[in-house]
């Protein structure tokens, strides 16, 4: 394998003018510049990367932390963050966190340890000070770190909202609703869109609301026990589309019809719910646009420390299939 020796030796020049050349100095002349590419060419040399990043101080390379790549949602932004990052010549790092804090603080002094670039978050457990004395820039998706945190999400209350006054327009007048996490603030934010609606309705209960805990055990079991306690449900407000299948095979194991019986709405916008019977009507998020909006800020924070970056916030757009009865 040739070295960097070799590579100085071939084309008559030092050590240290080749390393500029990798380095894309400004300080080497082009005819100099082109007789090192010939000899990297000839040689087929392959620069080491850690000694790269540490004459530059940058590795080119950013990390994506998601909670749960079980979850379809994340995948799809995951390849909307490599896609943008790639594009920009950068190595792109998955890492699941299961939402734990002590797994992300993990990653984050390890990555801090390999000169990563930059990192986007999906968290719900970090706060501001987890991550303002970091060395690298930060951008949140999805959900907020806090108010001034540069962060990329969806109109998650509106939204919420608009979902049920949907299911309101087309008949349905006793709503419960399967929420997510009571730590995640975007599953909050929809619970609030929901009960803003609902919660001063005569028949509305407690009872109405049951946790799924973002996932499709948690929120099949949740619809059994809610449908169970309240028989008269005519529609339901689902927080993420993964619970959706969970409420559509909870209702078939009851017997119960949808969308004849009951109407689904979920929330998200994943090509899972495509593939259901019957297919998921849903507030779907422009998942892939937010990725790649994200990574493009993180490439703006990385090239430009300086500036300062502000929060983006997408809409949801209500997809109408056959969970709800038209």
């Amino acid at each position: 394998m040739a070295t960097i020796r070799d590579v100085a030796t071939l084309a008559g020049v030092s050590v240290a003018t080749v390393s500029r050349v990798l380095n894309e100095s400004a300080n080497v002349n082009e005819c100099t510049k082109h007789r090192v590419q010939k000899a990297i060419e000839k040689l087929n040399y392959r620069p080491n990367d850690v000694a790269r990043s540490l004459f530059k101080g940058k590795s080119k390379m950013i990390a994506l932390f998601v909670p749960d790549i079980m979850n379809p949602y994340f995948p799809e932004l995951a390849r909307a963050v490599e896609d943008i990052t790639t594009k920009h010549g950068y190595t792109f790092i998955l890492c699941n966190t299961d939402d734990d804090l002590q797994k992300e603080l993990a990653y984050l002094n390890t990555l801090s340890q390999k000169s990563i670039d930059g990192i986007i978050i999906v968290s719900s457990t970090m706060t501001n000070e987890h991550v303002v004395n970091a060395n690298f820039p930060i951008i949140a998706v999805d959900r907020e770190i806090n108010d001034s945190f540069p962060s990329v999400t969806v109109n998650n209350y509106d939204s919420a909202r608009e979902a049920v006054h949907y299911l309101q327009a087309i008949g349905c007048t006793k709503i419960a609703h399967i929420s997510g996490p009571k730590n995640v603030r975007n599953a909050v934010q929809r619970m609030e869109g929901y009960l803003a609606v609902v919660k001063k309705e005569s028949w509305f209960t407690k009872t109405h609301v049951k946790s799924g805990n973002y996932t499709f055990e948690e929120a099949y079991s949740a619809t059994i026990d809610l449908l169970t306690a309240n028989p008269q449900t005519d529609g339901i407000f689902v927080a993420n589309d993964l619970m959706g299948v969970g409420v559509l095979k909870a209702a078939q194991s009851l017997g119960i019809r949808v969308p004849e019986d009951l109407s689904v709405i979920a929330f998200d916008g994943i090509s899972l719910g495509e593939t259901t019977t019957p297919s998921l009507t849903t507030m779907a998020q422009p998942i892939y646009d937010m990725g790649a909006r994200a990574a493009e800020m993180l490439m703006e924070q990385i090239n430009q420390p300086e500036k300062m970056m502000g929060s983006v916030e997408f809409k949801a757009a209500l997809i109408e299939r056959q969970s709800a009865r038209r």
